[in-house]
């Protein structure tokens, strides 16, 4: 975070008087509440007996008629962010929904659909669908201004007991190490987050939007004063995404991997603390390389903001809005080097994606060339060779374990550099299949029986 200035503080005035103690959050709440939704989410799953699986138990009992149905739902909650019914919520609130209903404060519920899921923010974009209302919505606060102490609200509808309002401080910002999702700079607070409240408004004293409910540490599943939020600098990015009418959200691409800055590298670097991001590899041609970023730099700031780690490089970056440059200094050599890294969308060519139908260990799923938008999409090194595998249906290939990210590099002693170098694998019949593959970053191989 940048430091605040002396007029930031100013604003922010302790209570000195019992009066000024009994003074009331109303009328921010009455303002805020009806912007603040509920969120229903339904799927259908299919009910299948595992047994069905066993060729054995097939042969001798037959296959049973259509399994039956059931219904699975989901509660959350969401903010109104545009007048013409557009509501941001978590992904996780909708993902794989049939169904998804908002229901506003004032009872009335909507159908709605999904324009827009990002999986990489956890944050998700709905319409109302068939109404021609203006509706109440909350304004956008620039979450970098927060400062530790701030007194928030946190408004949703925790465990389904109807709209609720908690109200606590900021505890902490920049919270990196949680492992919730991919851009992991969280708003930490001790209002009390409960499950249902997924998706909700964080507000400020002046009712503005500083960020979307998503997570607790709990041992007892249950509120502990330890809440994140994600903050509305990046829900910004992810709603503008929507109203432009894209299905994905454009990020500025870097086109580098950066590493954590370990004690032991500080002390070789001659850092008073580990801080910053270091540069691992750069990939050729990118932003990155064009801006003169070279493999060891120590990223210490962007546009005037101290990077700790790469986590809070990754976010700094990612809402920078495109065009023009972002102002990036960095420790080479023991001197600061100012670098302008250009803000522009990863190209996606090539990505010639393909689903495997003949019959092999990868049928039923779809892999893809690694593009630098794939690659920065799943977070991959832009270098990796052989083809990714993007979605797995039914089939095969979900049978043997096979996931989403996983890339395949050979086959049967084959090199695998395109989807139609797969393709043709795949095509020949083979009793045995030694397949490499590179999980996590880790190498593989693998032998599957014919």
């Amino acid at each position: 975070m940048a430091a605040a200035s002396p007029a930031h503080a100013q604003d922010r005035i302790v209570p000195n008087s019992a009066s000024q103690l009994r003074l009331s959050y109303a009328p921010i709440v009455q303002r805020v509440q009806p912007a603040v939704v509920n969120v229903y989410a339904a799927k259908v799953i299919q009910n299948r007996n595992p047994l069905l699986d066993d060729p054995i138990f097939r042969r001798f009992f037959g296959a049973p008629g259509q399994q039956p149905e059931q219904m699975q739902r989901s509660l959350g909650s969401g903010v109104m962010v545009d007048s013409s019914g557009l509501v941001v919520t978590n992904n996780h609130v909708v993902e794989g929904a049939d169904q998804v209903k908002v229901s506003l404060a004032d009872k009335r519920e909507f159908e709605a659909e999904i324009i827009l899921k990002d999986s990489r923010s956890d944050l998700a974009v709905l319409r109302i669908k068939d109404s021609k209302e203006r509706f109440p919505t909350l304004d956008f606060a620039n979450s970098d201004e927060l400062l530790v102490g701030d007194v928030v609200l946190a408004i949703g509808n925790p465990f389904g007991v109807g709209q609720t309002v908690t109200h606590g401080i900021v505890s902490a910002l920049a919270r990196t190490q949680v492992g919730i999702t991919d851009y992991q700079f969280f708003i930490q607070t001790d209002a009390a987050i409960n499950p249902g409240n997924s998706g909700g408004a964080l507000v400020d004293m002046t009712g503005k939007l500083v960020g979307i409910n998503t997570a607790i540490f709990s041992r007892s599943g249950g509120s502990q004063g330890i809440g994140f939020a994600i903050p509305a600098n990046m829900v910004r990015v992810v709603v503008a995404s929507a109203k432009s009418g894209g299905n994905a959200v454009k990020r500025p691409w870097l086109g580098a991997r950066l590493q954590a800055v370990t004690p032991e590298i500080a002390e070789t670097l001659g850092l008073p603390r580990p801080t910053g991001a270091l540069v691992a590899s750069v990939v050729t041609g990118s932003p990155a390389a064009r801006a003169g970023l070279k493999l060891s730099d120590l990223i210490m700031s962007i546009d005037g903001q101290v990077i700790d780690d790469p986590n809070a490089f990754d976010y700094r970056f990612a809402t920078r809005p495109f065009g023009g440059n972002a102002a990036v200094e960095v420790q080479r050599a023991g001197k600061t080097v100012k670098l302008a890294i250009p803000l522009e969308v990863a190209p996606d060519t090539g990505r010639d994606e393909v689903t495997i139908t003949s019959r092999s260990p990868f049928q039923g799923a779809k892999v893809a060339n690694i593009s630098p938008a794939l690659a920065e999409e799943l977070h991959l090194d832009s270098s990796a060779e052989g083809v990714i595998i993007t979605e797995i249906a039914d089939g095969l290939a979900s049978n043997v374990g096979f996931q989403k990210g996983d890339i395949i590099s050979a086959v049967n002693g084959q090199k695998i550099a395109k989807t139609g170098d797969l393709e043709r694998v795949t095509r020949e019949p083979s009793r045995l299949w030694r397949i490499t593959v590179v999980r996590g970053g880790q190498q593989l191989s693998v032998v599957l029986g014919g």
